[in-house]
């Protein structure tokens, strides 16, 4: 085996007790020693890591000094941070280590993976790295996470696997699927459905945990802006964390309105964690209006004004925005007398050049009204539809699909192409939820005929929704996973 150089950084591992949480800060000198063992750990104040078990061939004798140590609280649980330094370790490659409730894997100080457990429960897996220079965080829960072989993971590319675990609520258990996305309610016999789970092709992402979300949500307002596809995803993330609470009384809409199709704004309160979850309907973000043509007035869209519940949006701490398939109807697809930027009607406008017109006066509004250090923002990509055989008001179908499909098909590329453009473009951070691709595959998640009660008349079919539980439940644990990054960077911070 090959001596390693000399090294001197500094290894932050993150593990938990049955009744404690510790963060081990190490502070690493190595010499060319090839073998250690971790014997000592003992001399480690509130140190987990007390039964060590050696793989890999790696063995630890080293010399284990604490210098430092300090308490804080995350996700309502409190942490102990003990800064300790440790001398003469040989290689940099650590070995499995295991404690007395769950273990901490590590491959490298450059590329590891924590088990955080409660009580014999993985609640999140963790693991961060720090040298000399600045802080990389790697492990399951970052972005883009390095992997074992040294690749970049984009956790929009992957596979859709089945998993009998899911769904994690059920249409009986969650009292918010408006009608539109309550396929099981409206006679849909077969389940397989719901029971598919995202799994990026190189890493992995953690499972929805709605206790420790609302933890993440407590004091604040989550705000989903956009139009009824925003309204999908924003009742999955109402049933997901509803499955959390023990007393459903808890969880009330603030002016008592009922879910419908005819409401475009909605604020959920969870009482037990003093938050929110909101909505409010914004087809294109920017403004519909009318204007005068001659004697007649007609609608438009105006390209260069927010929209007016806008007011509604600031103060917000979490932001999900959206709007693409509206861009698709025949009225703004025509472009005809219909987008107006001042008091300029253009006679003819192609819909993606007023697209990106609009996300420009969007990307401005945002970056005036909303402070990055208290809002997190999220715009979330165009989900596609699935129609074979016309569209949804000239005989479109999906009602023969029951299983995803084995290939992508993505028909909306160019306006989400836009949406990144625009977003590089702005002073505000604002985090890309490209849901695009992995809904492609999900031909069989829409309602199809089961959008309305089977006694109801219509012919029309709904291959652009998802039944709920479905694909939105997938789009919000990648809410989920951005959420929990955010609250590592900003403890780091402190």
């Amino acid at each position: 085996m090959r001596a390693s150089p000399l090294i001197h950084q500094e290894a932050y591992v993150l593990s938990l007790s049955f009744n404690s949480l510790n963060l081990q800060s190490l502070s690493v000198s190595s010499t060319n020693s090839s073998d250690f063992n971790l014997n000592n750990t003992t001399n480690l104040k509130k140190t987990q890591l007390q039964k060590p078990q050696i793989s890999s061939g790696f063995i630890v004798n080293s010399s284990i000094e604490v210098t430092s140590s300090r308490n804080f609280t995350v996700l309502g649980k409190n942490f102990s941070v003990s800064r300790v330094k440790v001398v003469n370790l040989g290689d940099t490659h650590l070995s499995e280590l295991q404690n007395s409730s769950e273990f901490v894997r590590s491959s490298s100080f450059k590329d590891g993976i924590g088990e955080v457990t409660t009580d014999g429960v993985v609640e999140n897996e963790v693991s961060w790295v720090k040298n000399e220079l600045n802080l990389t965080k790697v492990g399951k829960i970052d972005e883009e996470i390095e992997e074992k072989k040294g690749k970049k993971c984009d956790v929009s590319k992957g596979r859709w696997v089945f998993d009998d675990s899911y769904p994690l609520y059920t249409n009986f258990s969650c009292p918010f699927i408006d009608e539109g996305f309550n396929c099981q309610g409206n006679g849909r016999w077969d389940k397989d459905y719901m029971k598919w789970r995202w799994q990026p092709q190189d890493c992995d992402i953690p499972r929805f945990n709605a206790t420790n979300m609302l933890e993440l949500i407590r004091g604040k307002r989550l705000v989903f802006a956009g139009d009824s596809i925003n309204r999908n995803q924003w009742e999955s993330l109402l049933c997901l964390l509803t499955s959390a609470v023990k007393d459903p009384t808890r969880v009330y809409e603030t002016r008592g309105r009922r879910i419908t199709k005819n409401r475009g704004a909605y604020s959920f309160k969870f009482v037990d964690y003093q938050c929110t979850v909101e909505f409010y309907v914004t087809h294109f973000l920017v403004r519909e209006g009318k204007v005068r043509m001659g004697r007649k007035r007609k609608e438009t869209l105006r390209i260069d004004s927010i929209n007016r519940d806008s007011a509604k949006w600031r103060g917000a701490d979490i932001l999900i925005f959206n709007t693409g398939n509206w861009w698709t109807h025949f009225k703004t697809k025509a472009g005809i007398n219909y987008y107006q930027e001042g008091k300029q009607v253009y006679p003819h406008l192609d819909a993606i050049a007023a697209y990106k017109k609009a996300l420009l006066t969007w990307a401005t509004w945002v970056d005036r009204y909303i402070n990055p250090h208290t809002t997190q923002v999220f715009f979330r990509s165009t989900a596609p539809a699935h129609f074979r055989g016309g569209q949804w008001n000239t005989g479109g179908h999906c009602r023969e699909a029951r299983r995803p499909l084995n290939e992508m098909y993505i028909d909306n590329l160019d306006k989400d192409h836009i949406a990144r453009e625009v977003i590089n473009t702005m002073k505000t951070p604002v985090t890309f939820v490209n849901v695009t691709g992995l809904s492609s595959y999900r031909i069989d998640g829409h309602p199809s005929k089961y959008g309305k009660n089977p006694g109801k008349k219509g012919s029309s079919e709904d291959c652009s929704h998802w039944c709920l539980p479905g694909v939105p439940d997938a789009w919000n644990e990648l809410i989920y996973h951005q959420l929990l990054i955010k609250q590592q960077k900003n403890m780091y911070a402190r």
